[in-house]
């Protein structure tokens, strides 16, 4: 028989069968998707595709679904038991408007949801606050207080619909907010499930919506860490995002170092403040960037995969097969999208979204045809969301798992990125680690640089754009655009200024200045956040009582 040809032959004995009895079989006492699985043909599909020689290389290397190090996949039968989370990220002017659309999108099939804050939000200003003028509500929600959350989270049972934040600087603050919603519905905090991005480090190297300096910025992170391990069972700490580096212009293995990275450092500084390595290490997740290079963004997310399982076994010594799993949220790419044609973007997003099923994704954005212009309409929204569902439902892609393992180029492009991954960690290690490498401007210039080569293949033509450097289409129709209305800034200022109006004065500066004392001392800050935002505390005030204590960030002058 041909060595190459692919098996799909249930063996008795060796590797496949060791799989099948420790890790698929215990997997299938929940029920799949569907009782059979069959091509257009009428045969029935083998749940996974084998070389027939298992050879030493593939079972280092690649292996099996749901086995270190996870090459395959995170769990043995991948979308043949569940589907991936359809996590559409929106949000915008009023806490209402976005209660709206998230109530139009889970109506439509949506199954969790990922919240946009503005960036007043995003870098702890208050709605009123001379900084936070032109801002409020225009690229995401605002979110001021405590009643704004209940708001925003309105008719939506915290008890069965995860939700993912997309906030870094403010994040304690937030997840705090919805803590104390969930009292208000009576959820109990052990019953929350969902994701804080909480991913400082990627702000300082791609992004921008820093508050304080690096290093007690790492410790807000740590104790966030701690507090949820203890209360918070269920929930993503944080969400180590490659995506913003990769939307700042760095390559693919650029991506996958540069975000691993930054994990290393997150563990480090959780072990150095006595958190243990698999009491944590199995909530921590990841946020991919899904780009226009198919075959090698498919290589991309497999090469993570294995290279973040053997951080967490031979770096860190993670004992529990959980702690050495790479879980991770993957969005369509916002830079590749166009203002010039944009329907061309469906097309863009659909291959994104493709490759991010295809190398094994547990969540999923696809981005809306009109995102290039301005914040997405209902009707595009809609269609990126049907996107993922044509692609979950008809196009057969999630009835194997991983499908295009074996593949020649597939199979050499995960090797070759996990090999030039391994050496830009190697340099940042050279470097001291992540934080200080992010000091000392080294990510940041390797980004800059990647971007600049490849602007000057576009600006050369050796990159093509459709619709922007080629098939360029003269007086092309207008594209309907949502708008915020500038009556949102007015009214939200007048919503924070009601909610200060309202609450006990005194019971709020206690609440203030024991967040102040916790700071300046050592104790964890995520209680005395609660406590503050329980008070009625505002983003702004419960930011502002750490910048008093922490300082702000002066951003490092790459050159």
């Amino acid at each position: 028989m041909d060595d190459t040809a692919p098996s799909t032959v249930i063996g008795a004995a060796g590797p496949h069968a060791t799989w099948q009895r420790t890790l698929l079989a215990p997997a299938l006492r929940k029920p799949l998707r569907r009782e059979t699985f069959r091509r257009s043909t009428g045969e029935p599909l083998a749940p996974l595709y084998l070389p027939v020689a298992l050879d030493e290389r593939f079972l280092r290397d690649t292996g099996f679904p749901g086995q270190y190090p996870y090459t395959r996949g995170v769990q043995p039968t991948m979308y043949r038991g569940r589907l991936w989370t359809m996590r559409q990220y929106a949000g915008f002017g009023t806490a209402a408007a976005s209660n709206e659309r998230y109530r139009y999108l889970l109506a439509r099939g949506q199954t969790g949801l990922s919240v946009a804050f503005d960036l007043p939000t995003q870098m702890g200003y208050d709605p009123d606050d001379p900084m936070a003028g032109g801002e409020v509500g225009k690229v995401g929600v605002s979110i001021a207080s405590v009643e704004d959350m209940a708001l925003l989270l309105d008719q939506i049972p915290l008890a069965k619909v995860s939700v993912s934040m997309t906030i870094n600087s403010t994040a304690s603050t937030l997840l705090a907010y919805v803590m104390a919603v969930a009292d208000r519905q009576g959820c109990p905090h052990a019953a929350l499930s969902g994701t804080v991005q909480n991913d400082i480090l990627k702000e300082y190297m791609a992004r921008g919506t820093w508050i304080y300096p690096p290093r007690p910025s790492m410790r807000i992170v740590t104790d966030m860490f701690r507090f949820c391990a203890e209360h918070l069972p269920k929930w993503n700490t944080i969400s180590i995002s490659g995506y913003h580096v990769r939307e700042a212009g760095c390559d693919a293995a650029q991506e996958i170092a540069f975000t691993l990275g930054d994990g290393i450092a997150y563990v480090d500084a959780a072990l150095k403040a006595g958190l243990q390595i698999d009491d944590f290490a199995g909530r921590l997740a990841f946020f991919f960037n899904g780009h226009n290079n198919f075959l090698e963004e498919v290589a991309k997310f497999r090469a993570a995969r294995r290279m973040w399982a053997r951080i967490m076994r031979e770096r860190f010594g993670a004992q529990k097969d959980e702690s050495c799993k790479l879980r991770f949220h993957t969005q369509t790419g916002g830079s590749t999208l166009t203002a010039q044609q944009p329907d061309n973007n469906i097309v863009r997003v659909t291959i994104q979204a493709l490759a991010a099923v295809l190398g094994g994704t547990q969540s999923l954005h696809t981005n809306s045809r009109d995102e290039a212009l301005g914040l997405p309409t209902e009707a595009a929204a809609q269609v990126a969301l049907r996107t993922q569902q044509v692609i979950a439902f008809e196009s057969g892609v999630a009835d194997v798992v991983d499908p295009l393992a074996g593949s020649y180029v597939v199979e050499a492009w995960t090797d070759e990125l996990e090999a030039k991954a391994w050496q830009y960690l190697k340099r940042v290690d050279e470097l001291g680690g992540m934080v200080a490498a992010i000091e000392k401007g080294y990510p940041q210039r390797e980004i800059q640089d990647s971007a600049w080569r490849a602007q000057q293949a576009v600006e050369s033509g050796e990159q093509v754009i459709v619709g922007v450097n080629q098939f360029q289409q003269q007086n092309e129709p207008p594209v309907p655009v949502l708008r915020v209305d500038p009556a949102v800034e007015r009214d939200q200022v007048e919503r924070v200024r009601a909610v200060r109006a309202k609450r006990d004065g005194e019971a709020h500066r206690v609440a203030i200045q024991a967040l102040r004392d916790a700071a300046m001392g050592g104790a964890n800050l995520m209680p005395p956040i609660l406590q503050a935002v329980r008070c009625l505390a505002t983003t702004g005030e419960i930011s502002h009582a750490l910048r008093g204590v922490f300082g702000k960030h002066e951003e490092v002058l790459v050159v």
